[in-house]
């Protein structure tokens, strides 16, 4: 496995992409093996994107009632989780957690609104609005994850400023019926081509551990590569009382580890972002996602739960000897 390994990252550093079967080989790394994944992961990235780490924070901007009934997901109307309902966020606070979230050196600040697509009118015209505010008043990069969107809304929210457009394509396209049944996988797909299609960038990812395969994991990337997603989010299933996953519990951190490496392999120019669900199931593992390949992690809270305090995130990059990027609008 030792040579199979410098042969196969020595080619990506040559400019190779690497195959599903390649790929699948690397998967079967274990012991001293599975370190030398990890650093070649490293030594990938740092080749690539180079060792400064990219934070992003998010804020809830609308919660609950999505009628989708992805099986994660707290805030779906099809499971009872308790989560807060409310509309869309006043424009005075959306602005001023994105100034909050560029004091903790966030780079990028995601505006999240559940349901399967936005509002037009007046909820898309106080997301315009916003995002003009937050470019003039701050240097951070405003992003909007407000689900399926057309290439009209999309030019919309381009020229109101938005810099990033989020939309997560949660798992493979073998697996996603298992997961989601109210709308087509292909419905996601578009999306990240309309944003590429009106001049955004896309962050594009999805969840690990609803119980698919490392093939479907792999699977993912190839389409994430295929798409030519700017960067990707990993995160990892945090199980929410009431969903469809309540109990699901497929993950361990070396896994975790493992499939950020393999990532790095298969995408091995894009930003990869270490997001939700790493404080439980990587636990004390965390500070290994940046020998693992990633290139960034969220900071501050998530969608329904709270997160690391951005203080100990900022500690843990201090001890590893990483610097932040720094804040600046493209």
């Amino acid at each position: 496995m030792y040579d199979y390994l410098r042969k196969i990252s020595s080619a990506i550093l040559q400019g190779r992409q690497i195959e599903a079967s390649e790929a699948m080989q690397l998967a079967s790394a274990g012991g001293n093996d599975l370190c030398l994944l990890l650093a070649e992961a490293g030594r990938i990235r740092e080749h690539f994107i180079g060792t400064e780490v990219t934070l992003c924070s998010i804020i809830n901007a609308k919660s609950g009632r999505c009628p989708e009934n992805c099986a994660f997901c707290s805030q779906s109307i099809h499971h009872q989780t308790g989560v807060a309902v409310y509309p869309l966020v006043e424009e005075d606070e959306l602005v001023h957690c994105a100034k909050m979230a560029e004091s903790i050196g966030s780079s990028c600040y995601g505006i999240i609104t559940s349901g399967t697509t936005v509002s037009k009118g007046s909820e898309l015209d106080q997301i315009c609005s916003t995002l003009r505010r937050i470019r003039n008043e701050t240097n951070i990069n405003p992003s909007c994850s407000l689900g399926i969107l057309d290439y009209e809304t999309a030019c919309i929210l381009c020229e109101a400023g938005m810099v990033t457009y989020h939309h997560n394509l949660e798992t493979a396209r073998s697996y996603f019926p298992m997961i989601c049944s109210t709308h087509d996988y292909e419905e996601d797909v578009e999306t990240v081509r309309v944003a590429k299609r009106a001049g955004l960038k896309v962050c594009s990812g999805g969840i690990f551990g609803l119980g698919e395969t490392m093939e479907q994991r792999i699977e993912m990337a190839l389409t994430l590569r295929e798409l030519d997603v700017d960067s990707v989010p990993i995160n990892f299933l945090d199980p929410v009382e009431g969903t469809r996953l309540a109990d699901a519990d497929f993950l361990t951190p070396l896994e975790c580890l493992k499939t950020i490496a393999i990532y790095r392999f298969l995408l091995p120019d894009r930003q990869i972002k270490v997001c939700g669900g790493r404080e439980r199931n990587l636990r004390e593992l965390q500070s290994w996602i940046f020998m693992a390949g990633a290139s960034g992690m969220m900071t501050g809270n998530y969608l329904t739960k709270p997160g690391r305090n951005p203080e100990d995130d900022r500690r843990m990059l201090i001890d590893l000897g990483l610097a932040v990027a720094k804040c600046g609008c493209s």
